[in-house]
């Protein structure tokens, strides 16, 4: 029944055909169970075990490295090749991608967990009405039309209508729904709110939340599926991950890289048709195959292998640092999210405020004689620690408070007129309530006021224990009086009373809704010398400007406060007896920001990231809330910027998308707005990070481009996202997205690096196959280079330092290339050196070396012919390993100094010098002894087809590739000065790398 809210009680009765007096019968059980269904959270359809890793396998790259890896297999068979050699090449490639395949199974299955957390926040048991007799069953077998009976701390067992209140107020702690930082009170009349919120539907009771004060009764209108939990399920359920920024550039360049590879292959087969029939092959079809074979070595050449191992290696690394940063990653990918951000939703209760309601000022009448009469006081402090000072209104600290008259008794009442409890929890290193949240804060106050009598008052509390220290004057007060009488609070009342004792001597506080309490006072009590005057109605004015003043422009949440002196004989109190009292003074109290939040929030207008605050508190609170904070000064209003979810929904289209370029504040919102906002971001092409700490908040996370929740949250909201802060700071994020960036930075630099090798690769291969001279390089030498001698400085460029500027430059756009048209350029002119002096290398061997056969460079090109011909060298020098091992020393060589290359993007090596990464100095050095591991070490050197080097052979090596860092150098100098702007602007046309549209929707 969606509507309950706005049907009246005998209507809803009527509804389900149950008497409230009796309940329903067994048989109208088993009817509404099968109309209905029961009340349980289904479980969720998972993928197939095999359709996860069929997942891992759809991307262009991998299919054509299987493609490598299947051809390279039967090749061998055809050919009829046995032993290890034969199948080492298709082995491990496939060994690679089944690795990568399994950290892609593990992620996906861990992916789903926030919807099995959502299920603890099921109730267990319920009191319910059925046949005329109250019994306690499981909460599970709950039906709609169900009379259930709830009273304070037990956790609402479904969607159930209030129809009769069995004390005088009803409040609920809906905050893990709603997001609301203070319980809601519950009422019985219908809601006539059009387009009602939950918020607005305050004879409703929510499953999952938390009976916080008063019983009451109520009708089950909705389990399972069709409750408030069920909803969000459903949503977090249709929520469909979003692929990163950095994941959809590599899959981009990826397929612009694969079609690149598919087009290089095809032309160096072609272009070798005419030596198909080479004698040296055997025959047209072993001819083909031969280049063929060649042109698969092209695609593993060309396709970087370790590039999946290295990102996930830098950015685990990443999360490492961020950790200390007190950001705890669960995802990988969004480690590098953080830093294109353009936009952070950001909860307001426990994310920019504390969650703990604090006073924050105080009026009390300081004289009768003098105008103005009454005087405020503000107070420090914004959590429940008993740890703040109180100031006076000109910002001087009073040292001694309780020696006061009105702020001593103040504390008093606090702490009498009082049914909380705050507690140290020495797991968590944090004070706790337990009860009403205005009511620790006044328990709070009462332990910053201190104790009359003690010149050592306040700071001798501060020897105690914080166990101690939690209660330590409030427990002083309890013990000087004895409760006898309490009134509680009633609806018609607004106030709550309590009797005490003393000395014989009997007290009457008195704490409530201002209105209620400075109607009923007749007298004072002054502040300067403790005497109770008259209350005129100058002075009743003042203190109602000094509350609507609290209430209105300050949105505090104000209560009054009085006292009695009763009979000494009276043990019990009537709601007469709340007459003609003492004004003692007004409190207000707040949520508090965060300390740091201002400074955190301009950071993030400077690196050019917006902030919406989206609450579910009402828009006057947040708004006050935000000028507080500080970081909304450049706003003069907020009438553009600021909308409940309502009035958003209900502007044009038009107006919708205009709002939300210039929205700063979201209030009144439940999860499917949270949602909502999420999408017309993602639909405006921001990049949008959402944080929040409730089940509310978990569909907006998991939908977010990276969620954030509280470390402080409940299970579900930290399931669903892909970080949590494990101080709950907002502060923390900022810092966050600055190592976000500092990783793109990287991750940009070491992609380069891999790709410039991978060209210099396929360059090798293709200008060795149009010359006609032998293969240079064996399969299984490219996955070494490829994997071990790339892979190592690849990770270590990871470890580049952070720029000072990081938090200057605005978000990167999200339709930014990896690789932008002139970079790509640059590393084309580098691959294209690796590759040529690699062949040169191999070249010098046969033609130069006087190690070699000083062959004429055109016996060379002819190698193919030498069995059907008279030559004055054996045929055999043609599979000496010698040359191609020449070759790959050149290749891993060249590539180290380019490592050094990708210390920066466009700063000189005489700027950021190698020892500026230390890591990756330590790579090179790991790499090169790698390599001569392999030279050197006989089993190695065969199953890598290559042999030891003489010192004039490393001598070439050299001279072949230090003129990399020159050429490089010199590209740098063009990207950094005007002189190469225009080769810079030519070389950004939009048609020479792929672009395509950031999101399809």
């Amino acid at each position: 029944m969606e509507d309950a809210f706005a049907r009246s009680i005998p209507e809803v009765l009527d509804h389900f055909g149950v008497d409230p007096t009796k309940g329903l019968s067994d048989t109208q059980v088993v009817q509404h169970g099968r109309l209905y269904g029961i009340n349980v959270l289904p479980e969720d359809k998972r993928a197939p075990f095999w359709k996860l890793v069929l997942k891992q396998f759809d991307d262009l790259l991998v299919k054509i490295l299987i493609a490598a890896a299947v051809i390279s297999f039967i090749l061998a068979l055809v050919n009829g090749e046995t032993g290890l050699m034969a199948f080492l090449e298709p082995s491990v490639i496939l060994l690679i991608l089944a690795a990568n395949a399994a950290v892609g199974v593990i992620t996906e299955t861990n992916a789903e967990k926030a919807l099995e957390e959502l299920r603890a926040y099921q109730a267990d048991v319920a009191t319910v009405l059925r046949n005329g007799c109250f019994s306690i069953l499981p909460a599970t077998e709950l039906v709609p039309g169900d009379i259930v009976e709830v009273s304070v701390g037990c956790k609402i067992p479904a969607d159930m209508r209030m129809i009769e209140m069995l004390s005088s107020q009803v409040r609920v702690d809906q905050a893990i729904l709603t997001g609301e930082s203070s319980s809601v009170e519950k009422e019985l009349k219908t809601t006539t709110t059009t387009n009602a919120v939950y918020q607005d539907k305050t004879n409703i009771l929510f499953s999952g939340t938390v009976m916080v004060a008063g019983r009451a009764r109520a009708v089950v209108v909705g389990v399972g599926p069709n409750t408030a939990m069920g909803n969000i399920r459903d949503s977090m359920m249709h929520t469909e991950d979003e692929a990163t920024p950095l994941k959809k550039k590599l899959d981009e360049f990826g397929t612009f890289l694969a079609k690149v590879i598919a087009g290089i292959c095809v032309l160096v087969w072609i272009v070798n048709i005419g030596h198909f029939r080479d004698p040296a092959h055997g025959g047209f079809l072993r001819g083909a195959i031969h280049y063929f074979k060649i042109a698969v070595a092209l695609a593993v050449a060309a396709i970087p292998e370790g590039l999946p191992a290295v990102v996930t290696t830098c950015l685990a690394l990443g999360t490492k640092r961020m950790a200390r940063l007190n950001a705890i990653v669960r995802s990988l990918p969004s480690v590098e999210t953080l830093g294109c951000t353009t936009v952070i939703c950001s909860d307001k209760t426990g994310t920019l405020t504390t969650n703990m309601m604090s006073v924050a000022k105080v009026c009390v009448v300081e004289s009768a004689q003098r105008s103005p009469a009454a005087t405020e006081y503000s107070v420090s402090g914004t959590t429940y620690a008993p740890e703040g000072i109180i100031f006076d209104n000109t910002g001087m600290q009073i040292d001694f408070p309780a020696q006061l008259p009105c702020l001593l008794h103040i504390a008093m009442c606090s702490a009498l007129c009082n049914e909380s409890t705050l507690q140290y929890n020495p797991d968590k290193g944090k004070y706790e309530k337990i009860g009403e949240s205005t009511e620790v804060a006044l328990r709070v106050f009462a332990e910053k006021v201190g104790l009359p009598g003690f010149n050592s008052m306040p700071s001798a509390l501060n020897m105690l224990s914080n166990h101690e220290r939690a209660s330590y004057c409030n427990h002083y007060w309890e013990e000087q009086f004895r409760k006898m009488d309490v009134l509680e609070f009633s609806r018609d009342r607004k106030m709550m009373s309590v009797l005490c004792s003393r000395n014989q001597l009997n007290v009457l506080f008195s704490k409530g809704a201002p209105e209620s309490i400075i109607a009923r006072c007749t007298t004072i009590l002054c502040n300067d010398d403790g005497s109770i005057v008259p209350l005129t109605a100058d002075i009743r004015a003042e203190l109602a400007s000094r509350f609507h003043s609290f209430a209105g422009k300050e949105t505090l949440r104000c209560l009054a406060l009085a006292l009695k002196w009763m009979p000494s004989g009276q043990q019990m109190l009537s709601f007469d007896d709340e007459r003609d009292l003492t004004f003692i003074g007004l409190v207000g109290m707040l949520d508090p920001p965060r300390d740091e939040v201002r400074n955190a929030m301009l950071s993030c207008m400077t690196a050019g990231i917006r902030v919406i605050v989206v609450t579910g508190d009402n828009k006057s609170t947040a708004e006050s809330l935000c000028r507080k904070i500080g970081a909304f000064d450049h706003m003069i209003e907020f009438s553009e910027r600021s909308y409940t979810a309502s009035e958003f929904e209900e502007l044009p289209p038009l107006q919708q998308t205009l709002a939300l370029q210039r929205m700063a504040l979201f209030t009144r919102v439940e999860p499917s707005h949270k949602r909502m906002l999420v999408e017309a971001l993602q639909n405006q092409n921001e990049v949008v990070a959402m944080t929040g700490d409730g089940v509310n908040d978990a569909p907006a996370l998991k939908k977010a481009d990276i969620g954030i929740a509280m470390g402080s949250g409940t299970a579900v909201a930290k399931s669903a996202s892909d970080m949590v802060l494990a101080d709950d700071n907002f502060a923390s994020i900022v810092a966050a997205v600055a190592e976000g960036r500092a990783i793109y930075n990287n991750t940009k630099q070491f992609i380069r690096y891999m790709i410039s090798s991978n060209i210099g690769e396929v360059v090798c291969i293709f200008v060795a196959a149009v010359l006609g001279i032998p293969d240079t390089l064996a399969p299984v030498q490219l996955l070494w280079v490829n994997l071990v001698t790339d892979g190592l400085p690849a990770t270590a460029i990871g470890f580049n330092k952070q720029d000072s500027d990081v938090m200057k430059a605005k978000p990167r756009k999200v339709n930014e290339a990896v690789v932008t048209g002139w970079l790509f350029f640059r590393y084309l002119v580098i691959g294209a050196y690796v590759g040529l002096a690699t062949v040169a290398g191999f070249i010098w061997w046969f033609v130069y070396a006087d190690s070699g056969p000083k062959l004429p460079y055109v016996e060379l090109m002819n190698f193919d012919t030498c069995p059907t011909r008279e030559t004055t060298y054996p045929c055999s020098i043609f599979d000496d390993r010698h040359p191609s091992t020449v070759s790959m020393t050149v290749l891993v060589v060249v590539e180290m100094f380019n490592a050094l290359n990708n210390l920066s993007e466009n700063q000189s090596l005489l700027v950021v010098p190698p020892w500026s990464n230390m890591w990756l100095v330590a790579s090179i050095i790991i790499t090169m002894l790698l390599h001569i591991l392999i030279l050197y070490v006989h089993p190695l050197s065969v199953l890598f087809s290559v042999t030891p080097l003489s010192w004039d052979d490393w001598m070439v090596v050299f001279y072949l590739s230090i003129p990399v860092i020159i050429i490089d150098e010199v590209l740098k100098f063009f990207s950094r000065n005007p002189i190469g702007l225009r080769f810079r602007l030519w070389f950004r046309r939009s048609d020479l790398l792929p672009k395509r549209e950031v999101r399809d929707k």
